[in-house]
């Protein structure tokens, strides 16, 4: 079996212009990029009448722009179970997925995914997913989740074209945040099969 801290397979190896590998510098470790997207659509989540919860699309009148809060706590070492991989051009970090291992129930947490609004739409945040669910195997997970919010359903229908299925919500998530009103959607992703490419 392969140790957790090893890298896996075909990390740092050039797609186009732009390359992927582990954070290996303080830079690599430290880069944020603003999360923000555009839509001009919605999920509503629907109340099943007590047996669940399904999601409806709905079309806005007028497309909204979110940037997402800076809300995350300062400092703190990661730990030994997170990794994060980077997307270079360069010696830029244009993209970057947070990766977080829990072994109790072998569950690798998405915990923060992002791609430079210049970047995307070119396949590097799926080529980041894909190597987070690469290291998600080598710790020897069982699935990969995430969490996301209704409002962003160009993640959600990415999301869903990587493999992940909705596995519930959360309501009061984001209650006394920016957020307040939005809906957590929390997606996973099993690792019984062999991974996208």
């Amino acid at each position: 079996m392969t140790r957790p801290d090893s890298e896996p397979a075909g990390h740092g190896v050039a797609e186009g212009a732009v390359t992927y590998r582990v954070a290996e510098s303080e830079r690599d470790r430290t880069a944020v990029i603003k999360g923000e997207f555009s839509s001009d659509t919605v999920f509503e989540v629907v109340d099943s009448g007590g047996a669940g919860f399904s999601l409806r699309p709905v079309r806005l009148d007028r497309p909204i722009h979110k940037v997402f809060p800076d809300d995350e706590p300062e400092g703190g070492e990661p730990s030994t179970g997170a990794r994060r991989f980077v997307a270079l051009d360069g010696d830029r970090v244009c993209g970057y997925v947070d990766t977080e291992y829990e072994p109790w129930n072998r569950r690798l947490v998405i915990a923060d995914i992002e791609v430079a609004a210049p970047y995307q739409g070119r396949g590097i945040g799926r080529t980041l997913m894909n190597h987070a669910i690469d290291w998600a195997r080598t710790c020897g997970a069982g699935h990969v989740w995430l969490e996301v919010t209704n409002i962003n359903a160009p993640a959600i229908r990415a999301y869903r074209r990587m493999g992940f299925a909705l596995c519930g919500l959360d309501t009061s998530l984001y209650s006394g945040t920016e957020s307040e009103g939005e809906t957590a959607l929390f997606m996973s992703r099993s690792l019984d099969g062999p991974a996208d490419r």
